[in-house]
């Protein structure tokens, strides 16, 4: 991909695409251009074959910092009535077409969390498949303390994570969540020191990237139709893909190479 961007850097190698959100001095809070930027990274992403495996990170300190209210602080001068914030449109322009392609994108999307993320921060690093977090790391559901509801997605993943109970807790009372208590309770899956992080990020990503890409795209449309499946349904599912996958390189490259006693190369078709 070499289309140049303003507020995001992109960079690939070896199958692996590194998107990092990359406002440093705003601890990579989201702006118009972010955003606009970010979704099209992500559809070029999914176009192209050569792309195995997306990493999504922050540049400095942080991960991301939410929505950049320093962007909209002009609305909440004068009357409040004339000149408010639609948050709902802004919602449905901008922040959920980027969080469902995170979610529906047919390739492994890991999030390297190399600081704090909060706000829709959080929300972006909730919808990436998983989340490999540095240690100082942290998660806050910081909506509550400008009087907002969770939003790009955070409340579903929240409850299909933690449970009812500690979703409540973390959006209510708005409180960080370090990167131990979040491996603990199913926010992360893997913790490493700050020094082994980056090391960390490419050694799962490569793993990631070396993977049959469409067996984990047809992996995730079942994992996220089983939500809201009876089983009778999930299970004729389940056959419907694994048909589809039955029908890849990548599955017969599998079994040769397990009849051979070698190691399989996937091509990721």
């Amino acid at each position: 991909m070499s289309k140049t961007f303003g507020a995001i850097e992109v960079g690939g190698e070896q199958g692996v695409l590194t998107i990092t959100l990359n406002r440093p001095q705003a601890y990579n809070a989201f702006n118009e251009q972010m955003l606009v930027e970010l979704g099209s990274a992500l559809r070029a992403a999914q176009r192209d074959d050569s792309v195995r495996c997306i990493v999504l990170t922050g540049a400095g300190k942080a991960f991301g910092a939410g929505q950049d209210l320093v962007e909209i602080k002009d609305r909440y001068t004068g009357e409040p009535s004339a000149r408010a914030v639609d948050f709902g449109a802004h919602l449905r322009l901008r922040y959920n077409p980027v969080v469902s392609r995170l979610r529906s994108i047919e390739k492994p999307v890991l999030a390297a969390v190399n600081g704090v993320a909060a706000g829709a921060g959080a929300s972006f690093a909730f919808a990436c498949d998983l989340r490999l977090c540095a240690r100082s790391a942290s998660f806050v559901m910081a909506f509550v303390n400008i009087g907002l509801v969770p939003d790009s997605g955070a409340t579903l993943a929240l409850l299909q994570h933690v449970g009812y109970s500690r979703a409540f807790e973390l959006c209510v009372l708005g409180d960080k969540l370090g990167a131990d208590e979040a491996l603990r309770c199913g926010l992360a899956n893997h913790v490493v020191d700050d020094e082994q992080f980056a090391g960390a990020v490419r050694e799962m990503a490569a793993r990631l990237a070396a993977l049959p890409t469409r067996a984990i795209g047809l992996t995730k449309r079942a994992l996220s139709r089983a939500w809201l499946a009876d089983f009778d349904d999930q299970l004729e599912y389940e056959a419907f893909m694994q048909q589809t996958a039955g029908h890849t390189s990548d599955h017969r490259e599998g079994v040769r190479a397990f009849i051979e006693k070698r190691k399989p190369h996937f091509r990721g078709v």
